[in-house]
């Protein structure tokens, strides 16, 4: 028996190298969900037709609502969700699952269906925010990907909604890279796109998703010259006079005349990273006015929030920067989503509802449909689930004089992702989604003030 037969000794060296990177997401899964599959397997319920919710319990404390996003990058990822060799051998030495299951998953392929919200979509506690619906096999290996796409994407999207919502008209820039890992910073750039933002630093999001970038020039590149006139005219020099100063990396007021000096009054703009930036705001708008610079405008950087956002709606400011707040979810860095099994088919094939009983994680058994209903001024008063016989449900659509409107929209039908929702053009989507699912909510719902959910959750039962 070889040294590889006993997992405590050193096994010889391993077919794959452990660090090899891999193309597939696959792997970024939890352990359990191939085991439950390896068990399933055995048992022969791995082909139960089966059904699962993504939703959320409650809401983060203090928040009216939240916004869906990640939606795209789930129905993305489905594509790479293989087991290659590579993938297959490691499991196989890491004593993971059994031949059987390796089998199983060498041939692996998503062919179910996914519904849910339209990405961009508001959503409440108990939202049914997406339905994954085939085998037991097939969706519980999901589990873990969609969850941890959907909760960090959301994350991000509900506090950028915050912001924008605080900033009005005036554009939000996503500039977070550095404060979250290199992967989590593209998804981050996305979902701020989504909840209204109108640019990225992150070249990675500008080429995978459309977005527009921005970013001109750091306190470095002052600091690298031996004045900061010196950096400025160098910098107008390589980008023009479109460009944007920073100003403050020594005297503000000095460096307001050096812009302009470097780059006269059609300097693009100035911008803030440090102070009392409220002050320092009307200070530079009335320096750049009165040397006629008019048209200049004014970015502010450094920490921003929702809050500070709002603080500032009276200076004279023009953009918001915004990094670490943005991408940790502005003190709400997950929406606690998850993934739950709500109906299999029985002995005879006959889809039955099934519940967790636990009183502090509760769930609903059976198929749910999902609408908004409006009110006469075409606000939102309510989400409404629908439940009852699996085949009542499924067919279930609003009365012309119920003022509702379906929530859940096809994703992947078959296997085949539908690809509205997916590239630069699902983020547009999304985006836009966004904008008319927040102008529908109540009066109030977007005060930043700690408050319960703006719409509440009501359950119709039908049969």
């Amino acid at each position: 028996m070889s040294p590889a037969d006993h997992p405590g000794t050193d096994a010889p060296a391993a077919r794959t190298s452990p660090f090899a990177p891999s193309a597939q997401t696959s792997l970024l899964t939890d352990r359990y969900e191939l085991t439950m599959l390896q068990a399933a397997l055995a048992d022969g319920t791995a082909d139960r037709h089966c059904l699962f919710e993504v939703f959320t319990r409650r809401l983060p404390a203090g928040r009216r609502y939240g916004v869906l996003a990640g939606t795209g990058r789930v129905l993305e990822s489905l594509a790479t969700f293989r087991f290659t060799d590579l993938e297959l051998a490691w499991l196989q030495e890491a004593r993971v699952v059994d031949d059987r299951t390796l089998d199983y998953l060498a041939g692996y392929r998503f062919t179910g269906s996914i519904t849910g919200y339209a990405e961009g979509d508001v959503f409440f506690p108990q939202s049914p925010v997406m339905v994954v619906e085939g085998t037991f096999a097939e969706a519980v290996l999901l589990e873990t990907l969609v969850l941890s796409i959907l909760n960090y994407d959301s994350a991000v999207a509900s506090a950028a909604s915050r912001m924008t919502s605080a900033a009005v008209d005036r554009p939000c820039l996503e500039m977070g890279s550095r404060r979250a890992s290199e992967l989590a910073a593209v998804a981050a750039a996305r979902a701020a796109a989504v909840a209204g933002f109108a640019g990225t630093s992150n070249l990675e999001a500008g080429r995978r998703y459309g977005i527009e970038t921005i970013g001109t020039a750091a306190h470095a590149f002052t600091l690298l010259h031996d004045d900061e006139r010196s950096a400025f005219a160098a910098q107008v020099a390589s980008l023009g006079v479109g460009t944007t100063l920073l100003v403050d990396t020594y005297d503000v007021r000095q460096g307001v005349k050096n812009a302009i000096a470097a780059a006269g009054t059609g300097l693009g703009a100035v911008r803030l990273d440090s102070g009392d930036l409220g002050i320092q705001a009307v200070e530079v708008r009335k320096q750049l006015d009165g040397l006629g610079a008019t048209g200049t405008r004014i970015t502010v950087t450094s920490d921003l929030d929702e809050y500070a956002i709002a603080a500032l709606a009276a200076a004279p400011v023009d953009a918001y920067g915004v990094g670490t707040s943005l991408v940790t979810g502005s003190g709400a860095p997950t929406c606690g989503m998850v993934y739950k099994l709500v109906a299999r088919s029985d002995a005879d094939g006959v889809l039955q509802p099934v519940a967790k009983a636990s009183t502090l994680k509760t769930s609903t058994g059976g198929r749910k449909a999902a609408a908004r209903q409006y009110g006469e001024d075409g606000r939102a008063v309510a989400e409404v689930l629908v439940t009852g016989p699996d085949d009542v449900v499924a067919a279930w659509e609003p009365g012309d004089d119920e003022n509702l409107r379906p929530l859940h929209v096809p994703l992947v039908g078959d296997g085949a992702v539908d690809s509205r929702w997916i590239g630069a053009y699902g983020v547009h989507n999304a985006a836009r989604r966004h904008a008319e699912a927040r102008a529908e909510l109540p009066r109030g719902a977007r005060r930043l003030s700690a408050g319960d959910p703006a719409l509440p959750s009501v359950t119709r039962r039908l049969g």
